[in-house]
């Protein structure tokens, strides 16, 4: 494997659960992962992340409507997606929708701590308080607590502050964690594929808090998931 594969996939097991900064640059683009499948597929054919990068651009494979959309549309997708291990991105790529889906919202997870802590601590919490609705007051109070620690969050427009919220909704219903309708906000657990699970599980178990498993049954697993 050469190199930069090598630093790339080691930096992607890690970054997200130490990041300092809330990154909010998901606006850019929702869970999408049709696209994201496109940006990995353009990786595995090179192993190259600045040349995946010149060939989607060149051949406007996201579909965009204008070039601007395009480069900021692909450079949050390839963010998140360089985050991934290599057999991650190779379940992004390749595997059934289901799976692609799960991979997808795992690298949301990883890319973005502010999409981790909120999934992890508000959403997780609330289902094993056995109250599987979100209601607005659950992200008002997690901005309010969070902005202590990140002050980025006071910073941002609101315009940029009603975009951040549409966008991380709209991710959460294409992750299977809000119903699908728009009108309609019972949480529910995401069913996590095999394949998926079993490359989550030999990255960082820690990541399945953003699938709402509870901490018990996170420390319980022992190895791999084969299924009954």
């Amino acid at each position: 494997m050469p190199k930069r594969d090598k630093t790339a996939l080691q930096q992607g097991s890690n970054r997200g659960l130490m990041a300092d900064r809330y990154n909010l640059s998901f606006t850019a683009s929702s869970l999408r992962p049709e696209l994201a499948r496109i940006v990995a597929e353009a990786y595995l054919a090179c192993r190259d992340w600045e040349l995946a990068k010149m060939r989607i651009l060149e051949g406007n494979a996201l579909q965009s409507r204008t070039a601007s959309s395009g480069i900021r549309m692909e450079r949050e997708l390839r963010q998140r997606v360089r985050t991934l291990t290599l057999p991650q991105i190779e379940i992004l790529a390749s595997a059934p929708s289901d799976s692609r889906a799960a991979i997808a919202w795992l690298s949301m997870l990883k890319s973005s701590g502010f999409v981790f802590d909120f999934t992890s601590e508000v959403l997780r919490s609330k289902l094993e308080a056995l109250d599987p609705v979100l209601r607005p007051s659950d992200y008002e109070t997690f901005c309010t607590v969070k902005s202590a620690a990140h002050p980025e969050l006071l910073a941002i427009k609101p315009a940029t502050q009603a975009k951040v919220r549409r966008v991380l909704l709209t991710m959460l219903r294409e992750a299977g964690i809000l119903a699908k309708s728009p009108n309609d906000n019972r949480l529910m657990r995401p069913v996590i594929p095999h394949d998926a699970l079993n490359a989550i599980i030999a990255d960082d178990r820690r990541w399945l808090a953003g699938f709402l498993v509870p901490d018990t049954e996170i420390s319980s697993i022992r190895g791999p998931y084969h299924g009954f």
